[in-house]
């Protein structure tokens, strides 16, 4: 089989290759394309894959192009892993936002939406190449806003697109082993969007062992999501929340945090990948062993400026492994190039299992993966918080869309208003305003 990698000079590509490269059964990967516009990154990364497969029996053999069409030719699986304006496009949209006093992050509040702009036209037109090129091809989408990315793509490509995120992943990791679960063998009930969900229940042997940990004080405060919201608030919920939704429940900290950071996570990316690419352009340079040095740093930094609003420091050494979205997206190939059946968090598109969103907005929820692709499972309804917080979110989601359809400002002004962390017609005009004359990227978006 053939997997196309879209973004394949990206930093966390050697992550797909690795588990590939565990994978010996029959109908797996045998060939990988790289494709990415930037011929330098493409290299580095050859580079770090050529140094992973060695000595490994039958490693997938390994290609690089910069052209879109030849990359998706014969592909029968196509991740997408692109950053449409690179780092120093998250950088910006860090810092124009925290200029307002709103959040930048790169898929949450104003940056999310900043980025989703850029992105979506550029999905958009992936979709209808990899609809002309490679009918049969399943996309795997990692590129964020991974959500409204997912729903923009698969509006050409229909249920032939599933997004992928490690964030509930690692939750429901983390979660099961703080109660001496095996995480494979246990039901994670996770209901949401992306980067926007809710770990409401973790059944083991058909019994939800989620109220046992809620009651447990220590036991609450051990792990990530525990010290980032903090015991009480995860009572009060009845549920864990993912990660992100620190950004809507301690907005101000977080915001205060970011504003007085030395530097943007964005910025931060920016400087530490930027370093290593440029140490990849030595031929000298032992590839995987400065990858390795890099995703280790990366890995400890991670929502860095969260845990200083949290009070909490660093990460645990137990919180740094991964969620493993490498691993989710070999699963789900397996599950379906060989029907081998199994359950995944995915972002898939509604149908009918959440009353209060349409038949194709996508969700994030537990899926059922087999060769016909994934289908939701049937989820309890959400309680009234979390309704309020998926349907405004959603919408924001909706006028994104419409406005990179459409290339009306007003619209895109329409969607930053809306956000429940802008909630300023004022700020969402300006930040429009300042977004377009940074990005080349947002020039479609007509006065």
């Amino acid at each position: 089989m053939k997997l196309t990698i879209l973004g394949g000079g990206g930093f966390r590509v050697p992550l797909v290759y690795g588990a590939l490269l565990g994978d010996h059964a029959e109908g797996r990967v045998t060939r990988v394309t790289l494709h990415d516009l930037d011929a330098g990154r493409l290299s580095a990364v050859a580079r770090v894959l050529a140094d992973q497969a060695e000595g490994v029996r039958d490693a997938p053999e390994v290609t690089a192009t910069t052209d879109l069409d030849e990359a998706l030719r014969g592909a029968d699986f196509v991740f997408s892993a692109i950053r449409v304006g690179g780092l120093e496009g998250r950088a910006a949209d860090e810092r124009i936002a925290l200029a307002e006093g709103v959040l930048g992050q790169e898929t949450v509040g104003a940056g999310g939406i900043a980025y989703g702009l850029r992105t979506v036209p550029v999905a958009t037109h992936i979709a209808r190449r990899v609809a002309a090129l490679a009918p049969d091809a399943w996309v795997i989408n990692f590129t964020n806003p991974a959500g409204l990315v997912t729903e923009a793509m698969s509006r050409v490509l229909g249920d032939r697109v599933v997004g992928i995120c490690d964030s509930p992943v690692g939750l429901g990791r983390r979660v099961a082993r703080i109660l001496g679960a095996d995480p494979d063998e246990a039901w994670i009930d996770y209901v949401g969007l992306n980067h926007l969900g809710w770990l409401r229940g973790l059944r083991i042997g058909g019994r939800d062992e989620l109220p046992r940990l809620l009651a447990d004080e220590e036991a609450l405060g051990s792990f990530e999501e525990g010290r980032l919201f903090g015991p009480e608030w995860l009572r009060s919920l009845g549920a864990i929340p993912n990660e992100y939704l620190h950004y809507y429940y301690f907005n101000r900290e977080a915001v205060h945090a970011y504003r007085t950071a030395g530097r943007t996570r964005g910025a931060y990316l920016r400087d530490q990948q930027g370093a290593f690419y440029e140490e990849m352009g030595k031929p000298d340079t032992p590839a995987l062993a400065a990858w390795r040095r890099t995703l280790a740093d990366r890995e400890a930094t991670y929502m860095a400026a969260n845990r200083e609003a949290a009070g909490v420091g660093e990460r645990d050494e137990a919180d740094l492994e991964s969620g493993g979205y490498e691993k989710v997206a070999l699963a789900l190939m397996r599950a379906v190039a060989r029907d081998e059946r199994t359950t995944l968090i995915l972002d898939v598109r509604n149908g009918t299992t959440l009353s209060v969103l349409d038949a194709d907005a996508v969700i994030e929820v537990p899926c059922l993966v087999d060769a016909n692709g994934a289908r939701p499972v049937a989820v309890a309804p959400l309680p009234y918080h979390a309704v309020g917080l998926v349907t405004a979110v959603k919408a924001v989601e909706r006028e994104v869309l419409a406005a990179a359809e459409s290339g009306s400002r007003e619209t895109a002004v329409k969607a930053f208003a809306l956000h429940p962390l802008v909630d300023s017609v004022a700020v969402a005009r300006r930040l429009v305003e300042a977004y377009a004359a940074e990005h080349p990227g947002l020039a479609y978006l007509r006065r």
